[in-house]
């Protein structure tokens, strides 16, 4: 069975591409992007395969 780990990340709307490239590089895969809980911002949902 695969595992997964997840992580989550505040994203600025004027740069949200350029975060999103970053996590990516580095092997997280994009689930799903949110509303943060102040309801201003978005978080990001990230996950990748456990090493």
């Amino acid at each position: 069975m695969t595992a997964w780990e997840y992580a989550t990340i505040p994203l600025m709307i004027h740069n949200t591409k350029a975060i999103l490239d970053t996590w990516g590089a580095d092997g997280w895969e994009l689930v799903q992007v949110v509303p943060g809980p102040d309801g201003q911002g978005l978080v990001a949902y990230l996950k990748r395969e456990k090493a």
